[in-house]
């Protein structure tokens, strides 16, 4: 018989890391195979794909997900972390009106070069940043180039003010709240964080964790089970005959004439509807990028 598979979308509770609903969604569905896709402090709230069975095969892909954000900045006290967890480093008074506020953030529009918090999870040496970090040892992460879209401020009530954050992977809002500090003048650091979407995927497509747990002790949870071919919408389905699909489930490349489609990938599925290989065009041939293979 084969597992659950899929994808749980759920709204992540305050105070807990990526890897405590992944823990705790293992030991609540007896599966043993769970991922995430996209990594979410234990200060943030909101939508949090979580991959169910093969479904963990997509995570590098899902990884790469656009993300929007709500963001509450404190003005005038910048912090060792960049949030409200932090060591306060100084406090400045605020003196800036909206207008002047919003012309800042023109200047974080676009790509940027950002340079990650210090207390972060990225490995330098084989290690955490935030173990260096918390020994006192000096961290100095290189920047990396990130593409904030749009960036609305919501409300501002000085000296706190709340953003609407539209950026790609592998943005730090934290870390972004620090440049707002520091291009003012006055230091800033985050207080709140609410992811409002990931991908595709909103938060009215979140399930709460108090209803998905619920769900779970009844042993109903699948019924929150998303389609895998949701996360790709970018990615056209396609179900070709049994040979093809043969040569498929055994890594095989195709020629390009086999699946006629202009695009430059495409997302391989049975007659029943599962996922079989996602396909980039390279060449004159489909090159699977990734093949699930059947349970047994």
């Amino acid at each position: 018989m084969k597992g659950p598979a899929g994808l749980l979308v759920l709204d992540k509770p305050q105070g807990w890391t990526s890897h405590d609903v992944v823990e705790r969604v293992r030991r609540l569905t007896r599966v043993r195979r769970v991922g995430h896709a996209g990594t979410l402090d234990p200060l943030a709230t909101g939508v949090l794909v979580v991959l169910i069975g093969p479904a963990t095969r997509l995570a590098e892909f899902l990884l790469r997900h656009d993300k929007r954000y709500r963001a509450t900045l404190r003005l005038g006290i910048a912090t060792d972390t960049g949030d409200a967890e932090g060591r306060v480093l100084f406090e400045r008074p605020v003196a800036i009106s909206r207008e002047a506020f919003e012309e800042v953030l023109q200047a974080f529009i676009g790509e940027i070069d950002q340079i990650p918090p210090a207390f972060s999870a990225i490995r330098m040496g084989g290690e955490r940043l935030y173990e260096k970090a918390r020994r006192g040892e000096p961290v100095s992460p290189p920047p990396r180039r990130v593409r904030i879209d749009a960036l609305r401020l919501v409300e501002w009530n000085p000296p706190w003010a709340v953003l609407e954050v539209d950026c790609s992977a592998g943005t730090y809002i934290r870390a972004l709240a620090r440049d707002i500090g520091e291009r003012l003048g006055c230091g800033a650091h985050l207080t709140a964080l609410r992811r409002l979407a990931s991908g595709p995927f909103t938060l009215a497509d979140a399930v709460p964790w108090e209803a998905f747990e619920a769900a779970a002790r009844a042993g109903s949870w699948t019924a929150y089970l998303r389609p895998v071919g949701e996360a790709l919408p970018d990615w056209p389905p396609v179900t070709p005959g049994e040979a093809l699909l043969v040569r498929l489930r055994h890594g095989q490349a195709l020629p390009a004439a086999a699946l006629p489609h202009p695009g430059p990938r495409l997302r391989v599925h049975g007659p029943d509807g599962e996922l079989i290989a996602l396909l980039e065009r390279r060449g004159d041939r489909w090159q699977p990028v990734r093949v699930f293979p059947e349970d047994p």
